[in-house]
């Protein structure tokens, strides 16, 4: 069921945080949101009715403005924009989590130390839509398996990782730990670092189309996890912990990620994401794309996050530019942490309640003032 939301207008100075932001980062992310537009195709539109022709006039401003400092930057979004709060029907405030790039230990070819494949996403694995999807399928499946023309659920995580794959050639690498391919999954993108110290880049393809469930809230249903303390980091101490459980508790995310390689250019940058630009860190979010559009800014507003800022309140401008499964909702957020164990580490503990306001270019703004 949708959920029942509003934007309600505000003013830049009711934006807790807002005078002490620098949201220089963005210039060069909206530029290249702006080339991919007029190169490739337009972002989707999402049932908040904010299209890519809506978002054309900031992004073409921001090309060429080169701002001086922090309150330049400012200055330039309180010129462009109007900021809506998004008000949730139930007067919660938004939520927002954090994912981050994994780098991972692998290897070209399998060995008793290197077991575990990273796979690229196989030849009859196909896309669904409402033409081709059997009635008898849940409406959730965006993949399936065609075989001799019969489409059907593809295998899951239990059967590929049993072996139903294995022969045809679709290995990009090998990792140790099929807990550090788990969570390369659930984040949706891995750096690669080889043992002669190359290094490389896997990005989300496709998936084999089962729901998403978070093994977090498995472990918390058992009892095995207190909720105060559920993180990346106590799922991963109990999995380490648990060796014979490991399997069976994976397995319960049906979920299975395929990949497609791609090289990094730069390393400050993070992988492609949905919008088909690099993610920034810190100031890419991922978004409820049926709901936002990607490219427009929202500012995020937590009083309880503060271990990204030094110990104050998260409070930044940031750029829609990416989506999940597990991030559902109009004031609901994923954060771009970086890449790395330490981006890693910050991501791991973010489960926060937060203000969402979203940043609405002033051509198109007085059609949600009412």
């Amino acid at each position: 069921m949708t959920e029942v939301f509003s934007l309600r207008r505000t003013e830049f100075s009711e934006l807790r945080g807002w005078g002490i932001d620098d949201p220089r980062p963005l210039f060069s992310v909206m530029r290249r949101c702006l080339d991919h537009i007029r190169h490739n195709k337009p972002y989707r539109t999402g049932s908040l009715g904010l299209s890519a022709e809506d978002l054309l006039p900031l992004l073409s401003a921001a090309s060429t403005y080169s701002p001086q400092d922090a309150a330049d930057a400012r200055s330039f979004f309180e010129t462009e924009t109007v900021p809506f709060l998004i008000e949730r029907s139930n007067a919660q405030k938004g939520f927002v989590t954090a994912f981050y790039e994994p780098e991972v230990e692998v290897s070209d070819e399998p060995d008793s130390g290197y077991r575990y494949p990273f796979y690229r996403r196989p030849a009859d694995l196909v896309d669904l839509d409402d033409n081709n999807r059997p009635a008898e399928m849940d409406v959730s499946y965006a993949f399936g398996r065609n075989h001799d023309g019969q489409i059907s659920p593809y295998f899951d995580r239990r059967a590929i990782d049993e072996g139903c794959l294995d022969g045809q050639g679709l290995e990009i690498a090998w990792a140790k730990s099929k807990v550090d391919v788990f969570f390369a999954h659930v984040q949706g993108a891995a750096r690669l670092r080889y043992s002669d110290g190359r290094l490389g880049r896997i990005t989300y393809a496709a998936k084999a189309g089962h729901p998403f469930s978070a093994i977090g809230k498995l472990l918390i249903d058992r009892g095995e996890i207190d909720p105060a303390r559920i993180s990346m980091q106590s799922i991963r101490a109990w999995l380490a912990e648990n060796p014979a459980k490991v399997d069976e508790v994976l397995w319960h995310n049906r979920s299975y990620i395929f990949f497609r390689e791609a090289a990094v250019d730069d390393v400050s940058l993070g992988p492609i994401a949905a919008a088909k630009v690099p993610l920034v860190a810190g100031r890419s979010l991922a978004v409820d794309r049926l709901i936002h559009t990607f490219g427009f800014p929202f500012f995020i507003h937590s009083e309880t996050l503060t271990h990204l800022d030094e110990g104050r309140p998260f409070a930044r401008l940031m750029m829609a530019l990416d989506t999940g499964s597990a991030i559902v909702g109009p004031a609901r957020g994923d954060i771009f942490t970086g890449s790395g164990d330490a981006a890693g580490e910050r991501a791991g503990t973010v489960r926060n309640a937060a203000d969402f306001y979203i940043l609405i270019p002033k051509a198109a703004a007085p059609r949600f003032a009412g």
